[in-house]
């Protein structure tokens, strides 16, 4: 699949699932987005509902539907009127639940929440569970992230996008235990993207550019709660320095090795907006993301 295009499921249609995330789970990698399978308007569509694909080459992928649909009644936070972003979905082995967390907002963008859903299987239905603004602080663009020791946090993008937060979740992923913590503070930064490496944590994020593409950078630390640093660009190749014209999403792993899923928005035509998976390699202990024309899956 060419990297940048909008990429065909196994029905030959479009794949919607921007602003996505993906989880393996038994061998099967299960890829949520927003489905924008609509018109578009002032650079904005209704919002339809979070899509599941399902893939065990990160090549084929089958729609498994929406996960997450839309709800047709006036002041539901699921309404069509509403903005529900990025869903990151965690798998917890103790509750055998699978739980989505996603940015919750109105048009004007001045909600500012996490919303949240669970479900007894990856491809859905998930629950509807209500929103919240952690520790009272907005949420903009936002990920979910699973640490190697099973413990779950909410990296989000806050203070209009000015500082990230990180938000300790409870053993259940469905709730914030209280414990947060402000970092990159004054750098804004937004679509976070989290990995671990070694004895480093890394995230990648972009700049708030709207849906103008611009440098990412990642920044590192030792540990979660502790002190980030912004360190460089990790791109490298024909438009680098706009991050080959797209924005990252979200990090995954596939026998060992990270990728980078990144999205292409079309902001007058969103439904036609394109994806590109990159492998995150090192140079001099150091992230690098080379570009490559196609994916070609694992």
């Amino acid at each position: 699949m060419k990297n940048g295009a909008l990429w065909l499921d196994t029905d030959g249609r479009g794949i919607q699932a921007h602003g996505g995330s993906i989880l393996q789970h038994n061998g099967i990698f299960y890829w949520y987005g927003e489905n924008k399978d609509t018109d578009t308007h002032n650079r904005s569509v209704d919002f339809v509902g979070f899509s599941c694909y399902k893939s065990r080459d990160l090549l084929h992928w089958e729609n498994c539907g929406l996960v997450l649909s839309a709800v047709n009644e006036l002041g539901h936070d699921l309404h069509p009127d509403s903005v529900c972003e990025r869903p990151s979905v965690l798998y917890n082995a103790e509750t055998q639940k699978f739980v989505l967390w996603f940015h919750l907002d109105n048009r004007r963008y001045t909600r500012a929440e996490v919303g949240l859903a669970v479900s007894n299987t990856p491809t859905g239905p998930f629950t509807y569970m209500g929103s919240q603004r952690p520790g009272s602080h907005d949420s903009r663009d936002f990920t979910a992230f699973q640490d190697r020791d099973g413990r779950a946090y909410l990296f989000c993008s806050s203070d209009w996008n000015a500082t990230m937060r990180v938000w300790e979740l409870d053993k259940t992923y469905t709730k914030l235990t209280g414990s947060g913590k402000e970092i990159l503070i004054d750098q804004a930064r937004e679509a976070p993207a989290l990995w671990h490496s070694g004895e480093k944590y890394l995230m990648f994020s972009s700049g708030c550019t709207g849906w103008s593409p611009n440098t990412m950078l990642y920044a590192e630390s030792s540990a979660i709660f502790g002190s980030w640093r912004l360190i460089d660009a990790p791109c490298r190749g024909p438009g680098a320095r706009r991050t080959f014209g797209a924005q990252s999403a979200a990090v995954f792993a596939a026998n060992g090795q990270p990728y980078l899923l990144l999205d292409h928005w079309h902001p007058d035509d969103l439904r036609n907006s394109g994806y590109t998976i990159l492998p995150i390699t090192f140079e001099n202990g150091l992230p690098a993301l080379n570009w490559q024309d196609e994916w070609m899956g694992i």
